[in-house]
């Protein structure tokens, strides 16, 4: 009677997927596969029902899923789709069928094993598999052993599970190596552009500028309870993929023994930065104390305003086009950085710089590498460990380039983007305008100010991004034609200025600290090695009780968070080796760094040393009014300099590597 009932079931199976012979197997295989993720979602989310409650709703988290389980099987139709064309005829039928038949099995298998190993692998690593799975198949001597010995329930159960699933795979799919060719040719080929169309549509996951990933489905504090909305194959294709740019990159321009590469840079720090407290450095990391120095019975707030693309070139201070007018008169009002330099050209390298106060590497910024994506060191989760609130406000897409997945990962409490505004006065390409983004800001940092508890806001702008888009009526355009960078530089700085006129006259100006500073110039190009006119920026500190300065010494972006969080009033032990600008004296020399695509260039004062891959390091000089990098014969200490500049270059990747960038305990 069972073997009855299980024979009818797999000919009803049939029935319905036969009409849409050839693509019938590859319908069939969606459905075992969506089965099987929400059997497995389901069972995950009951399993950590008390961690899924705290941050968010199972429904949520289920109907989320079903969203990505929907790309992962677009993703395991191509591979059949691709060759379908050429098979799926009269001529090549059975061989049609073979092909699809295994492909099936062996695609529904996979996915089986995946979901089969999560258990054990959040157990033991709070996440979905990851870039560990596959990193542990390079060590089957020391893996196997350790999964026989901690985790053989885990190991027969994940087997024989795999095993009996895919015997009642091959046997569901049996009937189709008997199946007949109902659809012509040429109708197959007719409607194979269209299927292979909404295919890519599904694994594309959104009509929006970026595909899906991961990121988009970050939308709590849990990075665990994030996991558990994928599936255990897309977080892995994306783990793969992000592989690849977690190379020892660095090492092109020479190597160095980590001893050395840490003294060396515990040198650079003694060197350039008068508040670093060397006694506190700990051996083999870049751990050190900060002591303020401006020490305050209750810390300051702090708002980061990250502006995008805005480079020396749009302020006519700095030698630029003259359409930053509300930026050149609240420079007047505070700290103003005459050479701050960026430490990359994307949007992510910034954050990584301004947020973090990590060093560049020539890979990919960590805001996108795999393991920063949890217990990397922020202020954020410094802040959070001190009592603060922290919150990310941005008026695009808060997925895109991983940010809202490695901020939410790294102590920010809260985030704000596109489908937080109502009724925005613009929305562009890049999300809401400015003013959007500016009035939102102000709301709430108004009302952290008012629940009284210290807070961080990080405001990221997009509106000066091509196709440069805002709205009419705010600026008299400085370039003829609208839709220009000049034009969206200045509609920005007038969101900028909007903004400042009301803070200032708000309840939380007398208590928060204000940081202004470019992600990085618009478009960073040249015939230079490292093209440094592009990667000067402006910078500005201002806010409660600080008052008007203008800092000339070189500095770069990782030198901004600790010089904040000196200001403030807040004490701890951090990682970052940017300099506390705030105990430099008014001649200080000082460094900054630059990563040009594989090019390391290495500031101190107007000498600049560069890397090359492949290649011995190129010197140089850098003249600041006339904009102008010089090459020029090494200098008497050349090779003191290269050993920093190649000591530096290095240690980002390291850190990165070891995981000694993490937030200190007990701060």
């Amino acid at each position: 009677m069972v073997k009855s009932a299980i024979s009818s079931f797999r000919a009803r199976v049939w029935r319905w997927a036969q009409p849409f012979c050839p693509y019938a197997p590859l319908l069939v295989m969606s459905l075992i596969s969506l089965v099987v993720f929400t059997i497995s979602r389901a069972g995950l989310v009951l399993w950590k029902a008390d961690r899924v409650s705290a941050v968010s709703s199972w429904q949520e988290v289920m109907l989320s899923g079903l969203r990505v389980d929907s790309i992962q099987i677009g993703l395991l139709w191509l591979p059949a789709l691709l060759v379908l064309p050429f098979l799926a005829n009269a001529k090549f039928w059975r061989q049609w069928r073979r092909f699809s038949y295994f492909w099936v099995v062996l695609a529904t298998s996979l996915v089986i094993l995946l979901e089969l190993s999560t258990p054990g692998f959040i157990g033991e690593y709070d996440s979905r598999p990851n870039r560990l799975f596959v990193e542990y198949l390079k060590y089957p001597h020391e893996v196997l052993p350790m999964l026989w010995g901690g985790f053989r329930i885990h190991v027969i159960t994940g087997v024989l599970g795999t095993l009996l699933s895919t015997l009642a795979v091959a046997w569901l799919m049996r009937p189709w190596l008997e199946q007949e060719q109902r659809w012509s040719t040429r109708a197959t080929l007719l409607s194979w552009p269209i299927i292979f169309l909404l295919v890519a549509l599904v694994v594309r996951g959104t009509i929006s500028h970026r595909p899906a990933n991961p990121a988009m489905f970050a939308r709590t504090t849990d990075s665990m309870v994030n996991s558990l909305i994928l599936d255990s194959s897309w977080s892995l294709i994306h783990a793969v993929y992000s592989l690849k740019h977690e190379n020892r990159s660095s090492e092109m321009y020479g190597t160095m023994s980590e001893a050395e590469i840490y003294k060396l840079v515990k040198e650079t720090r003694i060197r350039f930065d008068a508040g670093f407290d060397a006694a506190s450095n700990k051996e083999l990391s870049t751990f050190a104390t900060l002591t303020p120095s401006r020490q305050r019975d209750k810390p300051l707030n702090l708002v980061i305003i990250l502006e995008e693309s805005l480079g020396a070139t749009f302020v006519e201070s700095l030698g630029g086009t003259p359409v930053t007018p509300n930026l050149e008169k609240l420079k007047e009002q505070g700290w103003w950085f005459e050479q701050m330099y960026a430490t990359g050209t994307r949007s992510v390298r910034g954050i990584e710089a301004v947020v973090t106060g990590f060093q560049p590497t020539p890979a990919q910024s960590v805001v996108k590498l795999s393991l920063s994506q949890r217990n990397f060191f922020t202020i954020a989760s410094l802040l959070e460990q001190q009592g603060y609130s922290t919150e990310f406000i941005y008026g695009g897409e808060s997925h895109f380039d991983n940010m809202v997945g490695f901020f939410m990962g790294n102590g920010f409490q809260r985030e704000q983007d596109q489908e937080s505004y109502v009724n925005p006065v613009f929305v562009g390409s890049w999300g809401a305008s400015d003013e959007d983004l500016f009035n939102k800001a102000h709301e709430e940092i108004s009302a952290s100010h008012a629940s009284g508890k210290p807070f961080f806001t990080l405001v990221f702008t997009s509106s000066n991004h091509a196709p440069f888009e805002f709205p009419d009526g705010r600026i008299s355009l400085y370039d003829p034609v609208k839709a220009t960078d000049n034009n969206a530089v200045k509609y920005a700085d007038y969101a900028l200025g909007q903004f400042f006129a009301k803070a200032q006259q708000s309840d939380y100006w007398k208590d928060t600290l204000f940081v202004v500073v470019a992600d990085h110039d618009i478009r960073v190009h040249g015939h230079d090695m490292v093209p440094i006119q592009h990667f000067h920026i402006p910078a500005l500190i201002l806010g409660a009780d600080i008052e008007p300065r203008r800092i000339k010494t070189v500095a770069s972006q990782i030198d901004l968070p600790v010089t904040a969080l000196s200001l403030m009033g807040i004490k701890a032990q951090h990682p970052m080796t940017g300099r506390d600008l705030s105990r430099e004296g008014a001649d200080a020399k000082g460094r900054a760094m630059m990563q040009f695509e594989n090019n390391f260039a290495w500031m101190e004062g107007n000498q600049v040393v560069v890397l090359r891959a492949g290649k011995p390091p190129a010197h140089g000089t850098w003249d600041l009014p006339s904009k102008d990098f010089t090459a020029s014969a090494p200098p008497a200490d050349a090779i003191n300099l290269e050993q920093r500049a190649l000591a530096n270059s290095l240690l980002p990747a390291l850190l990165y590597r070891e995981q000694r960038y993490h937030v200190a305990p007990g701060n």
